[in-house]
Order: structure tokens, then C-alpha cells, then sequence
């Protein structure tokens, strides 16, 4: 029930959210285009082979969330994406939507608090990454970013 109740939220909210908080145009790109990016250790093709296990497509003007998954290695259940919002916060984002997201999120799932708290110190250990242009950093590795930004995949 609890899942429900924030996927409902989410599909309500995605489409405003959007059209009126996200000013950045939408990637235009498919994953099969993904896929096809060289070397085969970039972020763009590791997001490709993330969106196509999870049969996702990239969603316009989300692209960075899918970025965040792959670069953070945090799953995509309920109590994930709610702590991949942590992990965010502790990396310096803000934001109306995160922090709806961990405020209701904390109160449906308080015994997720530790995996949460974990998340929220690892993001606040990394260099700030989540404003970057994912786009232009498709080519790059993705163990090259997790390096230079000090990004604390979490352990599964």
C-alpha cells in the first residue's frame, strides 16, 4: 500500500513537474542510441543497457534521474528511489520535489531510516555531481565520474 500511494504521487506529479519546474530541453534520445555509444565502459551506454534491463525508456526531461541510478547504483524499488533522493540531498540538490519525495517518503517507510541516513552520508561525502550536464558526459566512463566525484555507489 505504501508503494502505491508514492507511485500514484509520481505518475499524478511527473508530467506538471515536467512541463513547469524543468527548464532543460529533453535529450532526444533513444536507448537503442545508448547503446551504441563507444567505449562500452561510458555513461551513456551504461545508462542505455540500465533503461533496457528495467524496460524504461528515457523519460523527456527526467534523463538525469536515470543518470543518477546508474552512477549511485541504487535499484529503482519504492524505498530505493526514495533514498536515491537522500543521497541526492546530502549532495547538495534542492528542490520542491525531493524534498516532498523524502518528507513523505520518511513518514511511509520509517523503517527504511537506516538505509536512508546511509545514502544521505554518502551523498554528502561526494563532490557535488548532481547539476552536472549528463548529456555532454555521455562519452566519459562511469567509473572515470564515480572517481573524480568521489561517488560512493551503494553496495547491493
Amino acid at each position: 500500500m505504501r508503494a502505491f500511494i508514492l507511485e500514484t504521487i509520481y505518475e499524478l506529479s511527473k508530467k506538471p513537474y515536467q512541463k513547469w519546474f524543468k527548464k532543460q530541453k529533453a535529450w532526444d534520445i533513444s536507448v537503442s542510441n545508448l547503446l551504441q555509444l563507444h567505449p562500452k565502459n561510458s555513461l551513456g551506454f551504461h545508462l542505455g543497457c540500465f533503461l533496457l534491463k528495467h524496460d524504461f525508456s528515457p523519460q523527456p526531461k527526467l534523463e538525469d534521474h536515470d543518470v543518477f541510478h546508474v552512477l549511485t547504483n541504487i535499484g529503482i524499488s519504492v524505498p530505493e528511489e526514495i533514498a536515491m533522493q537522500y543521497y541526492l540531498l546530502g549532495n547538495g540538490k534542492r528542490s520542491i520535489y525531493l524534498i516532498l519525495v523524502i518528507f513523505i517518503g520518511t513518514l511511509l517507510y520509517p523503517d527504511k531510516i537506516h538505509l536512508f541516513r546511509n545514502t544521505y552520508i554518502k551523498g554528502k561525502s561526494a563532490y557535488s555531481f548532481h547539476q552536472l550536464n549528463y548529456k555532454k558526459l555521455l562519452h566519459q566512463p562511469v567509473h572515470k565520474l564515480r572517481t573524480t566525484f568521489l561517488i560512493s555507489p551503494l553496495c547491493k
